[in-house]
């Protein structure tokens, strides 16, 4: 728990530092855009959030290096670093604009490369027929190593759209992670863990409900590496954790990619990449809380309306964690649960772009006075 606070608190002050000069850096730091399909807030805000939070875990790996009497702190210091072009490349878009997608995911890719070769971080495992044959070979189980830790990056910053969305999301993941490394006694990654609820909630403390400060490229590829990396390492270390238990646990993020996937090269016909504004998130926040606030143009009022959005999406992903907590190692229960949540996802997400949002999500919103539905609903 030392190493909680540590980082709580290393990345809490860095922040808070970060917003406070954002006068100085905002030249470079600020997002200016509030109008791009994916773009939710309402003034120019510093989006250099990562920051906070790799510093804050670099201050937490060096407590551990004096407080761990084996090489504990040695190995984080190492995983950090093989995250680091993850990081610097989101870091380097969030204040230049001039880093692709392809050469982020690039950049990701070649830190999980780097972590299968410095820490052995590999997946061996996956109990999926076909998967199970091709991880049997260091090559197979290196690209799919490396393939699904991209993914997983990429996952987190896509859902990386509302005020303590993917900062909470990524907490409750680590939580999961943390609890089953305890039962199974793995003191390693379960310290890293705590470290990473401990930096991610320094930052989220400036980030919800107010939005005074975005997680950007730089702190969504890095944590979506960082969980993704801490997921292997349990499996690879545990040999009774089932491999699906993870999959379960970051479900929400990943299939919101592969449904989006699907959605705009199936249904929409446009390419993959193309970004738009109808994730589920998006449609929660146009089509349900648009009756959360009263005044369209009043900056208050939109960054409330901004913030209502995370906690429906924090219960969707508790959906999946929940029960990857309890059945952490019977993996055809695993199974039935993952199925479970994509009918569910998929028959909330086709209700909502229906206008026919559940009863229990209207009642969550107050609803003192409609709003147009920024295009969506026009008045008549």
């Amino acid at each position: 728990m030392f190493t909680l606070f540590v980082a709580f608190f290393a990345s809490l002050m860095l922040t808070l530092l970060v917003v406070r000069l954002s006068k100085v850096h905002g030249h470079l730091s600020l997002d200016h855009d509030t109008s791009g399909p994916q773009k939710f807030h309402a003034r120019p805000v510093p989006r250099i959030g990562g920051l906070g939070i790799y510093i804050g875990l670099l201050v937490a790996a060096g407590t551990m290096v004096f407080t761990s009497p084996d090489p504990a702190g040695r190995w984080a210091f190492a995983l950090l670093a093989c995250g680091l072009p993850a990081f610097a490349a989101g870091l380097i878009e969030d204040v230049t604009k001039r880093v692709s997608p392809g050469k982020r995911l690039a950049a990701t890719a070649f830190s999980a490369l780097l972590a299968v070769w410095v820490l052995g971080a590999a997946i061996t495992r996956t109990d999926i027929p076909g998967l199970e044959w091709v991880v049997g070979f260091a090559l197979g189980s290196t690209l799919l190593t490396v393939f699904a830790v991209a993914g997983i990056a990429n996952s987190v910053n896509i859902i990386d759209g509302f005020n303590g969305l993917a900062s909470m999301c990524v907490v409750i993941m680590l939580t999961a992670l943390a609890y089953v490394a305890f039962q199974v006694e793995d003191h390693f990654v379960a310290t890293l863990a705590l470290a990473g609820i401990g930096a991610v909630l320094g930052f989220f403390i400036w980030n919800f409900p107010a939005g005074l400060i975005f997680l950007g490229d730089g702190g969504a590829y890095f944590l979506g590496f960082y969980v993704a990396e801490l997921s292997i390492l349990l499996l690879a270390r545990n040999g009774t954790v089932s491999p699906i238990f993870p999959l379960l646990v970051c479900i929400y993020p990943v299939f919101e990619t592969l449904f989006s996937i699907y959605r705009r090269r199936f249904i929409r016909a446009v390419p993959p990449s193309m970004p738009d504004g109808i994730h589920l998130h998006s449609l929660i926040y146009r089509r349900v809380m648009r009756w959360a606030v009263g005044d369209a143009r009043s900056v208050k009022a939109l960054t409330r309306r901004n913030s209502m959005t995370s906690p429906y999406l924090w219960l969707l992903c508790m959906f999946s964690v929940v029960p990857a907590v309890l059945f952490w190692d019977n993996t055809p229960v695993l199974m039935l649960f993952l199925l479970l949540f994509v009918v569910t996802y998929v028959g909330l997400y086709w209700r909502i772009v229906r206008f026919k949002s559940p009863r229990w999500m209207r009642a969550l919103a107050t609803r003192p006075r409609p709003l147009e539905d920024e295009g969506i609903i026009r008045r008549s």
